[in-house]
């Protein structure tokens, strides 16, 4: 896609920092959707007043989620705090507004009737999210490297927030992930001959020019077909995207008649919340999804009921009156009688 000398200009800026491509092109499209919006005006001839308009025009006529206004928020503070450095001061923008949500999980009967309408490495890639409790990204994302069949773990690498972090893996994966490891290294080894590999960040295929030979690096679901390098445009072989294994998983939710909401992240959701229903602690849980903070892994709580353990339904004490020590006549039998 084209870019104006601005947008140009703005882009190598944001590789320069060490953000994302995901990042790069988020921030680039609300960029550009502020410059529409303001009719082509330069953002150097605008300020906070066009900020705040858009932000509100987000929220009031396109009606977008909080997450996404967010968003467009972070590329426009990034693009005048940072790039154009000038600071915009209180904007009083208003907010997209939502009420809280609680994430859509499948009881582990339903993950049992799903998993076997999934065939190949899609079934093997839906059986990481929820047996590890991987973002679709983070699943394909990983090569070779990461994955530990003796000690049965998973290496994040550069996961939201530019984390890296450990989870655990499931012991009945081993043999399909070895023979997945076989055929992503019989490819690379094709590829290799023709000099090309697996995709590498810039530097570091700067830094080693033959690293992509290395079995390591290579992708363990790599895509069907050879692409371009976002960065250096050098032909090579990226990860498999994620709209496959959406297009494997919706046929698979209907035929096993699940009538939830489901997508890649509800098995995430569902890892986490059948690990607290196991009785594992909520900070095990947090470390294993990665989350920055106790309060992002309570949501889950709230799905098992955790909030509110130990209260019972005033119609369950209706018609199952606990036992107390002595009684009297009710209903015809006996009343009971309070033993303070």
């Amino acid at each position: 896609m084209a870019k104006s000398a601005f947008l140009q200009a703005v882009s190598e800026d944001i590789r320069l920092r060490g953000y994302s491509i995901r990042t790069e092109h988020s921030y680039l499209y609300w960029i550009k959707s502020f410059i529409l919006y303001h009719q082509k005006k330069h953002p150097q001839q605008m300020g906070a007043d066009e900020v705040k308009a858009f932000l509100s025009w987000l929220a009031n006529q396109r009606h977008v989620a909080v997450n996404t206004q967010k968003v467009a928020l972070n590329a426009l503070v990034f693009l005048y705090h940072k790039f154009l450095k000038i600071e915009l001061g209180e904007l009083g923008f208003t907010h997209a507004t939502k009420q809280r949500s609680l994430p859509v999980v499948l009881s582990v009967s339903e993950v049992a009737a799903l998993l076997p309408h999934l065939k190949g490495m899609c079934a093997l890639i839906v059986s990481l999210l929820y047996g590890s409790g991987l973002r679709v990204s983070e699943c394909l994302r990983l090569r070779v490297q990461d994955i530990d069949l003796e000690h049965l773990s998973i290496t994040v690498r550069d996961g939201k927030g530019k984390k890296d972090r450990q989870t655990l893996l499931s012991s009945s994966l081993v043999t399909a992930l070895k023979q997945q490891i076989t055929r992503a290294l019989a490819l690379q080894q094709q590829d290799n001959l023709r000099g090309i590999g697996p995709s590498l960040p810039f530097a570091l295929g700067r830094k080693y020019p033959s690293a992509y030979r290395q079995a390591g690096w290579m992708f363990l679901f790599p895509s069907t077909s050879l692409c371009a390098h976002p960065l250096t445009g050098g032909l090579c072989r990226h990860h498999l995207h994620d709209s496959a294994v959406r297009k494997a998983l919706q046929p698979a939710v209907v035929a096993c008649g699940i009538c939830k909401k489901v997508n890649c992240h509800t098995f995430r959701h569902s890892f986490a919340t059948h690990l607290l229903q196991s009785g594992y602690d909520i900070r095990t849980v947090q470390e294993l999804l990665g989350h920055n903070d106790v309060a992002t892994t309570q949501i889950y709580t709230h799905v098992i009921g955790q909030h509110y353990a130990g209260t019972v339904s005033p119609l369950d004490k209706l018609f199952n009156p606990p036992e107390l020590k002595e009684s009297r006549c009710i209903y015809g039998k006996q009343e009971p009688h309070c033993a303070a």
